[in-house]
């Protein structure tokens, strides 16, 4: 999908008369995707001129613009302040990535626990870019009184 067919996707939904919040179509993912450490080299915010030589990591470009020509929503997400946006941007259009949006100024220092009203996936990049698989794994959850 465009920018504009996402746009109008997420910003348009109204019931009743009241913006409320979208929920995407069956069967399309929203990809958030780190950019340091994730699709390339980690690079610092203590040295964003990095940004403009290091290199993509193989598969990382294919695989996210297959994604993206597939329909899902991608959205970059890095630690990164505002003042690197524009190397930042510059440097994922030197490289072919496609994308819809990205989001600066993630919180530092990994070992994320993100806690949302939308159901969240995590997927830990760990060297390699393939298919995703499904596997079975203990995650931690509010204890809602129900014990599947």
């Amino acid at each position: 999908m465009k920018k504009e067919e996402i746009d109008k996707l997420l910003h348009d939904k109204v019931e009743e008369g009241e913006h409320v919040s979208p929920v995407l179509p069956e069967g399309v993912k929203n990809y958030l995707i780190d950019i340091d450490g994730t699709i390339t080299e980690d690079i610092p915010n203590e040295e964003p001129e990095r940004m403009a030589t290091c290199k993509p990591f193989p598969d990382a470009l294919k695989r996210f613009n297959e994604w993206y020509d597939q329909g899902h929503i991608i959205c970059f997400f890095t630690s990164s302040t505002e003042a690197h946006r524009e190397v930042t941007e510059i440097w994922l259009k030197e490289h072919g990535f496609k994308y819809h949006s990205i989001l600066m100024g993630k919180p530092r220092g990994g070992n994320y626990h993100w806690i949302d009203n939308h159901l969240v996936k995590a997927t830990r990049y760990t060297g390699k870019f393939t298919e995703l698989v499904e596997r079975v794994v203990t995650i931690e959850v509010f204890d809602d009184g129900k014990h599947d």
